[in-house]
């Protein structure tokens, strides 16, 4: 069952380049093609080191007995298998696809934890990859976002190490996998609803002889290695114009292009942030801060007072005070 040969070979060598060996390795596995290939191909490569864990959304009737068929796979293979059950105080109504993938991320994270996993795979590819960044251009995105998804990142929301070793395959290589293995793959209704964009963006692909997704995704890893170069220009420019004073950041804007100065605000308000967030600072809330702190002005946020003029001061907000009320309820 398990692939063999020339395939094994090239899959082992992209899993030594994202974990080294013998660490201990998570899958996450959906029952689709992708990661039933992704099993099968490290399942080989590192016998002994890899567990498995499918996510029942509880979204739509049959994911149970889908997860409950990828446990049958997984016995099969001797690999150890978890069923992580979302539980929804109500079912998302909206964005679906995306509070979908937020507790997916959620329940492996915490598997992957509690298991003392040291990272956890996916089975994105090169395919995933072209349309990931398809659909980033179409909403305008940056350099970050062009870069798209990262062999090596972290799983959202935590500090677990996540790893894409198949960015360079392409899904019809995956798909043969299975089939040479004689592995029926479980087909996601979602993956051919057109209410998603995702599915939107892959039927046009798909429709398109112009479009090479094998591109695209090469495209997306020479974006990577440029937001990689900007990166280690904002730490040259951290590191040579920025001073640490007590409880502040002080910097004198040089002539540093608009991302460098971006990233720089960016990093500084991270390092000075009271209050938490997972989410990142988008473009319309950088480049408002940045034009006020040009004018001179003044502006918090994220928790952050930011001070413009010839010195740019970030430093913590005070601390938020209580409305005192009395014992009736009533506010003071």
């Amino acid at each position: 069952m398990l692939p063999e040969g020339a395939c094994n070979d090239r899959f082992r060598a992209d899993l030594d380049s994202v974990a080294p060996p013998g660490v201990r390795l998570g899958i996450s596995l959906s029952g689709g093609p992708d990661s039933l290939a992704l099993l099968l191909l490290a399942a080989a490569a590192r016998p002994g080191m890899v567990e498995a864990a499918t996510v029942d959304h509880a979204l739509r009737p049959g994911s149970r007995g889908e997860a409950e068929c990828a446990a049958v796979i997984c016995e099969e293979l001797g690999v150890m298998h978890t069923i992580l059950t979302a539980e929804w105080p109500e079912p998302p109504a909206t964005a679906v696809q995306e509070r979908a993938r937020s507790e997916r991320y959620r329940l492996l994270a915490a598997w992957a934890k509690q298991r003392g996993l040291d990272a956890v795979l996916t089975g994105h590819h090169a395919d995933d990859q072209a349309e990931t960044l398809l659909m980033r251009l179409n909403r305008g995105a940056g350099v970050r976002g062009l870069a798209a998804m990262r062999a090596r990142s972290i799983v959202p929301g935590s500090d677990v190490p996540l790893l894409r070793p198949l960015l360079g395959w392409r899904r019809g290589e995956l798909e043969r996998i299975c089939i040479d293995a004689g592995i029926q793959a479980i087909a996601d209704p979602s993956n051919a609803d057109g209410r998603f964009e995702r599915v939107r963006v892959r039927q046009a692909l798909a429709r398109s002889d112009d479009i090479d997704p094998a591109a695209l995704a090469a495209a997306a890893g020479h974006l990577a290695s440029a937001d990689d170069a900007l990166d280690w220009a904002v730490e040259q420019e951290w590191r040579c114009a920025i001073e640490k004073r007590e409880c502040a950041l002080a910097y004198r804007p040089s002539d540093a292009p608009p991302e460098i100065l971006r990233r720089l605000v960016t990093r500084a308000i991270a390092a000075m942030a009271s209050e938490a967030s997972r989410e990142p600072l988008r473009a319309r809330e950088l480049d408002p801060l940045i034009a006020t702190l040009a004018r001179g002005g003044q502006a918090t946020l994220r928790g952050v007072v930011c001070a413009g003029g010839p010195e740019w001061r970030f430093s913590p907000a005070p601390p938020r005070r209580q409305v005192p009320s009395r014992r009736d309820g009533n506010p003071v």
